[in-house]
């Protein structure tokens, strides 16, 4: 590994302007997550508290091993997209660790529209299952979903990583041996409880958790009969009659506790494919970036000098430095991970093309993932 050096001049009125610029736009960001992360109205939240049920964002807290960080996957996801829908379209998805074991978790937020599916909520869950296939993690499904919104239905059923696809991903994933489990915590209807009916075992709240294509308002719309919630999906109902649901709960909290003694059931957990190195800081300070990336579009970023304020120990082991430099390649370690990193020095030309490519079949070859700094 060859020692990155750095040549800003973190004096110069350039970095000062570029530093301002980007701790406003990182509020910004600050500000909508925060925004995100209350869900719905007060009204709604009041309505769910008043029902004995816990807090989406609660609910995952409870789940994940204490102390332990959650990383959440498109929190902003279908921002300024739909009238009274916060940003993340309804629905909260990421990675936690539950029983020592990292686990991809999708949690309904039924403040939001009841937890109804939109188009990019679909999208949303969608990403989320691929991300879980791909590397492996056992997927747990906190349901409380009315199912699809109707009035975006449109854009929720008739593509290819829409609404269908979750459920293609979900047997698919079940049959290459990676696990799926439910937690039935509110009414869930049509989709909402195709959801965990498809899981590989399911848990429901007794008294809160229903599992139906249609509630007791639309089963009497439709046929004339009157029929109770509970005889119709109820939890007792389901846990002992139809069989489609494993484990009864009393509440949320008993649900979420009977989930984490299954995930402590999955068997032996699975070995890193990697073994990361001790991790080490940068030669240079991080905070450094935000008065590195311009604040104009139309001027680049010197990703030379972000790169010695990203590896560890600002170590770049280049690839091919003297061709195609206008993209540079190579390995370096963040957090004392290996990855591969590509960033634009300007403009593509066919030999920083042929050179990028080269760097990436010989990461590909190397189980090494890959970083792309883009700027161009």
């Amino acid at each position: 590994m060859t020692k990155m050096k750095s040549l800003l001049d973190t004096a110069s009125d350039d970095f000062r302007a570029n530093d301002v610029s980007y701790r406003e736009k990182v509020d910004e960001l600050h500000a909508l997550r925060l925004k995100q992360r209350v869900g719905g109205p007060e009204m709604a939240r009041k309505r769910h508290v008043d029902k004995g049920k816990i807090l989406p964002r609660e609910r995952i807290e409870r789940l994940i091993d204490p102390g332990t960080p959650f990383l959440e996957l498109g929190e902003l996801a279908g921002l300024n997209k739909y009238e009274g829908v916060p940003p993340g379209a309804g629905i909260i998805t990421g990675i936690g660790v539950i029983e020592g074991r990292q686990c991809m978790i999708i949690a309904n937020d039924a403040t939001v529209k009841g937890g109804t599916y939109f188009g990019m909520t679909s999208r949303k869950h969608v990403r989320a299952q691929k991300i879980a296939w791909k590397n492996r993690l056992p997927v747990i499904t906190l349901v409380d979903s009315g199912g699809a919104f109707l009035p975006d239905q449109e854009n929720i059923f008739p593509d290819e990583g829409q609404f269908g696809s979750i459920f293609h991903q979900q047997i698919g994933m079940s049959g290459d041996g990676v696990p799926q489990i439910a937690v039935v915590m509110g009414p869930c209807t049509a989709g909402g409880a195709y959801i965990p009916a498809l899981c590989d075992e399911v848990v429901i709240v007794r008294g809160q958790g229903f599992m139906y294509l249609g509630g007791p308002e639309l089963t009497f719309a439709a046929t004339g009969e009157k029929v109770e919630a509970e005889e119709l999906g109820g939890g007792k109902m389901h846990s002992s009659v139809s069989g489609v649901t494993d484990h009864l709960a009393e509440d949320d909290a008993h649900a979420l506790a009977i989930t984490r003694e299954i995930v402590s059931h999955l068997g032996e957990k699975p070995l890193p494919r990697k073994t990361p190195e001790t991790p080490r800081a940068p030669a240079y300070p991080v905070e450094e970036i935000y008065g590195l990336v311009s604040r104009d579009p139309k001027v680049p970023t010197d990703n030379r000098e972000i790169l010695a304020r990203l590896l560890d120990d600002s170590d770049f082991h280049e690839f091919k430095p003297l061709y195609g430099d206008t993209i540079m390649t190579g390995w370096g370690r963040i957090h004392g991970h290996e990855v591969g990193i590509l960033a634009n020095t300007g403009v593509l030309f066919v030999e920083a093309a042929l050179k990028a490519t080269h760097f990436i079949n010989l990461c590909v070859q190397r189980d090494i993932p890959l970083l792309f700094l883009a700027d161009v």
